[in-house]
């Protein structure tokens, strides 16, 4: 035989083995797709970067809107961490407050933007989220919006359609102003406010939903212009007075038809400041806060009301969920009482000292077992070593004590407590 065939005929051999060990190995990712009216949902399960024999580790990233959080308490600065939060989870599950910039965004294929009334629906079990790889979208104006603004609006939907392709497919203007009112609760400091005809937003997003069978609805409000907290605002202090009502906006929308919704405010330009602090700055780079919202609700996780007859198969579950993270004194919200109280299966608390706002529920007066970071540095070192399957106390130089014992007589590493037994000589180890 010569050479060359022998060669060959290794060669042969060689690419037959390769084949059939990639044949018998399992796949890395598994897709769980099901089709609905108008978009296809995908599981998490298909996470690249999760490693055989492990589910996805989930995380949830909280920042309350309109509280003055020192970080996401402006425009969009609190989106870094939640890159960086990505970065090391397989899924983060995240509210538009956090991952909003106004003109500014960042695509995260492993985040969902989940708005925060369905969010606490979420938390507390009784909504699932199902992943999605696209929804139709729809807009909503505001009557009460000028001629000149609204085209602005309506060029930046155009904008992301065209150069994003965003399925942005159809507008609507509210057949009455909604009559925006904006202030801050004197005895929380957080801001709030209402519309004086929320009917006339329920309509307009019923016809959308109705006629065009939209999956998502961005709603656009004409807004206050002016006001000293604005200009405190612009220079990074104080709280967000708009936040409030946009919140208000978005329950109301989603608590009526359960899918996900998000809203920009229409404001006219601001005149130019020198002194323009870094965390606002994304919203004065152009006419509208219009690109982060349409992006965010283009693939949003569609809402699934758990016992009502419809199927939660490949959906997110509260139970799902491994961490939470939320700044230090704000964690009274509903969605974060409802984690911390779970019957089921107990997500890590992480409370984030450095991240103030104007509340004071902390976890000690809340009664909740949490753990305390400094800094949003820690919490992504100790969300790093929870994923891993290592106690993030252990990181810590004295951070693990012996171990305790549940019996009543002797611990098993041979020290005795006094305390139980008097008599069995002092305590030797630590609690």
């Amino acid at each position: 035989m010569s050479s060359s065939l022998h060669h060959q005929q290794n060669l042969f051999s060689l690419n037959r083995c390769v084949l059939n060990r990639r044949l018998s190995q399992p796949p890395t990712s598994k897709l769980v797709l099901s089709s609905s009216k108008s978009n296809t949902r995908i599981s998490c399960s298909h996470h690249t970067h999760t490693q055989v024999g492990k589910r996805p580790y989930t995380s949830v990233m909280i920042v309350p809107t309109g509280v003055g959080a020192s970080i996401g308490g402006f425009a969009g600065d609190a989106l870094p961490v939640a890159r960086t939060l990505a970065s090391v989870v397989d899924c983060l599950i995240s509210h538009p407050n956090v991952l909003n910039a106004a003109m500014l965004y960042w695509p995260m294929p492993n985040v969902l933007y989940v708005e925060g009334y369905a969010l606490d629906r979420f938390a507390e079990g009784s909504w699932a989220l199902s992943p999605v790889h696209q929804n139709k979208v729809g807009l909503v104006l505001d009557a009460g919006i000028e001629e000149e603004l609204r085209v602005r609006h309506l060029q930046t939907a155009d904008a992301t359609r065209a150069s994003l392709g965003l399925p942005v497919v159809e507008y609507i203007v509210t057949d009455a102003p909604l009559e925006v009112e904006i202030w801050v609760d004197p005895k929380s400091g957080q801001s709030t406010g209402r519309i004086g005809h929320p009917d006339s937003l329920l309509r307009a997003v019923h016809t959308l939903v109705d006629r065009s069978q939209v999956d998502a609805i961005a709603v656009v409000g004409r807004f206050p212009d002016d006001g000293d907290d604005t200009d405190d605002y612009r220079l990074g202090k104080g709280i967000d007075l708009l936040a409030g009502l946009e919140a208000i906006i978005s329950h109301m929308v989603v608590k009526e038809f359960q899918i996900p919704c998000a809203h920009a405010p229409a404001l006219l330009p601001l005149p130019l400041s020198s002194s323009l602090c870094p965390r606002s700055a994304a919203e004065e780079i152009g006419y509208t806060f219009l690109p982060c919202v349409l992006a965010g609700l283009s693939r949003a996780p569609q809402y699934t009301v758990r016992g009502s007859g419809s199927s939660d198969h490949g959906c997110i579950l509260a139970s799902d969920v491994d961490s939470v993270i939320l700044p230090n004194d704000a964690c009274g919200g509903e969605g974060s009482l409802a984690f911390a109280r779970s019957s089921r299966k107990k997500p890590l608390i992480i409370a984030v000292e450095e991240n103030e706002t104007v509340l004071n529920d902390t976890p000690d007066k809340l009664g909740m077992e949490a753990v305390k970071v400094l800094n949003y540095w820690e919490a992504v070192g100790v969300i790093a070593a929870h994923k891993a399957g290592i106690d993030p106390k252990s990181l810590r130089r004295n951070g693990i004590g012996n171990i305790e014992c549940s019996s009543s007589i002797l611990p098993s590493n041979g020290f005795v407590d006094s305390h139980l037994h008097p008599s069995l000589g002092p305590a030797h180890f630590m609690s």
